[in-house]
């Protein structure tokens, strides 16, 4: 009896996007801090309003925007329960964005030191771990906080198509530049 639910019913998203997505979210969200914070080293502060901005953005936004956050609504994703195929519950997306959010905390004071101390890109690690995770596996793309939780990244019809719009750009500075 295979109890192991069926991953192939969700449209699967290519890293790339995924990664630009949390990318669009982490900028946001470091930016914020950094303005903030009004220091150049990361302090206690911008890590308070950090975390406050990272819970708004991935818990709050994600729970109450059908599945998704900024950066997943400019690029037509969502994040879905695996089981039941739906958003998750509130309990679930504080328990995926406790571990993603804890690693993105770290990463961004590693970035925001890093002229100051070339030793704090170590805390880039626990991210890469996390996110890694998801490079090795081949059929599910989870990474560590989506294992953790249970939930998945599917593709969407709902967002902005942010990937879409820059490729139809690109293509045509493309051809003005050939004529």
């Amino acid at each position: 009896m295979n109890t192991s639910p069926d991953y192939t019913r969700f449209p699967r998203v290519q890293m790339g996007r995924r990664a630009v997505a949390f990318g669009i979210d982490f900028l946001g969200v470091w930016l914020l801090s950094s303005l903030l914070g009004g220091r150049p080293r990361f302090s206690w502060a911008q890590v308070f309003v950090f975390l406050l901005a990272w819970c708004g953005m991935r818990v709050l936004l994600v729970y109450r925007n059908q599945g998704q956050s900024f950066g997943h609504w400019t690029l037509d994703m969502k994040l879905l329960d695996v089981e039941a195929g739906t958003v998750p519950d509130l309990l679930t997306l504080v328990k995926r964005e406790s571990v993603a959010g804890s690693c993105t905390m770290l990463a961004a004071i590693a970035l925001s030191n890093f002229l100051m101390n070339a030793g704090s890109i170590l805390l880039l690690v626990p991210l890469a771990l996390d996110c890694g995770i998801a490079l090795a596996d081949s059929t599910r793309h989870q990474a560590g906080h989506d294992l953790i939780a249970r939930t998945i990244i599917a593709s969407s019809l709902r967002g902005y198509s942010l990937d879409i719009k820059v490729s139809r750009f690109l293509a045509q500075v493309r051809q003005r530049v050939v004529k």
